[in-house]
């Protein structure tokens, strides 16, 4: 529940703190984007909360002029959802990266966005752990060398869109950091969402995992790359819309030519499908980065959220029973004396 306020500006939402990331790293662009956008959203600055993990992208609380908590590796959505529950009025956003949120902080991740906690999850992934110096992390690729895997990687790496799907995430999208306005459309439909909003944000660590997702956003190469999922629209994509996707009978989503297939044969994007199937069949299209990759909001479903289920239950307990007697639980059955 956010409280409209008065006109800010991108100066009233920066901190007074000297912003310090390694010059070029893609996470400045992400910054730039949620201060300029911050303005647009009506909401006020006492009312709003950034929480963090640990890694690069933990910083991001000290660079907003709100309130922050850079907490411990991984439980930001558990800290988080702590707040959000507790303060329905605050505005939550949780921050972090592929490592912090999918290696320690996986487990509160997939139960935050479940719960459908309102809260608003921005995951920043560059397919590295950039702030211990370019080891390998849960979104690196098969065959990854780095200092932690000499040999190459031989884990499979999270698909985080299809976690979120997975988890029941009411709201999914991915963007990326080269797109500001791609960013903000994203970030903008993720907080007006009521319960667990999951983006993931495509961002280069220019030092330890330099052009992860160039042939993906780079912008010789978005037109035949990526793929823009446009709610009530067949899915097309290319410099003239030369490609399309389709749904087969057993529920395989493809690329096809659209002057072989037929526009007719497309598949219509629909967010607000119930059933993730479909979404989730779109989030694997692309077993790469170097192939064409879906970008925009997956998925878009009202359900209630965590905190207005257990007011409710605990209004209802109240009158039902009335006000509880913490001294007659003591004496009640299940204690006992120790001479």
């Amino acid at each position: 529940m956010t409280q409209v306020a008065a006109p800010t500006t991108r100066k009233d939402w920066t901190s007074d703190q000297e912003v310090r990331w390694c010059p070029g790293c893609g996470d400045y662009s992400i910054l730039a984007a949620i201060q300029m956008l911050m303005p647009e959203l009506n909401v006020r600055r006492e009312s709003t909360v950034f929480i963090s993990g640990i890694g690069c992208a933990a910083r991001f609380p000290y660079y907003m002029n709100t309130y922050g908590l850079h907490s411990i590796h991984g439980r930001a959505p558990a800290l988080a959802t702590g707040l959000a529950v507790t303060r329905p009025d605050l505005d939550v956003w949780v921050i972090g990266g592929d490592g912090d949120m999918l290696s320690i902080g996986g487990n509160h991740l997939i139960h935050a966005l479940r719960r459908n906690v309102n809260l608003t999850v921005l995951m920043f992934n560059n397919r590295i752990y950039g702030l211990t110096k370019g080891q390998y992390s849960p979104t690196s690729e098969t065959g990854k060398v780095t200092k932690s895997t000499p040999l190459g990687s031989i884990d499979q790496p999270f698909n985080p869109i299809s976690i979120a799907l997975g988890a029941e995430a009411t709201f999914v999208a991915r963007t990326h950091d080269m797109d500001r306005a791609h960013m903000q459309a994203t970030f903008r439909r993720a907080h007006d969402h009521v319960g667990a909003s999951f983006v993931e944000v495509f961002q280069n660590c220019n030092v330890f995992n330099d052009g992860a997702f160039e042939d993906i956003t780079g912008k010789e190469h978005r037109a035949e790359k990526l793929i823009s999922l446009t709610h009530g629209e067949p899915i097309r994509f290319g410099p003239d819309l030369e490609h399309g996707v389709v749904q087969r009978s057993d529920g395989h989503v493809e690329i096809v030519e659209v002057a072989e297939a037929g526009v007719d044969a497309l598949l219509v994007h629909d967010e607000t499908r119930a059933d993730p199937g479909v979404a989730f069949a779109l989030s694997r299209l692309g077993d790469s980065v170097h192939q064409p990759t879906p970008i925009g909001v997956f998925r878009d479903v009202s359900r209630t959220e965590l905190g207005s289920q257990m007011s409710a239950q605990i209004v209802g307990a109240q009158e039902s029973k009335g006000r509880g007697d913490l001294g007659a639980l003591y004496r009640s059955n299940g204690t006992w004396t120790i001479d």
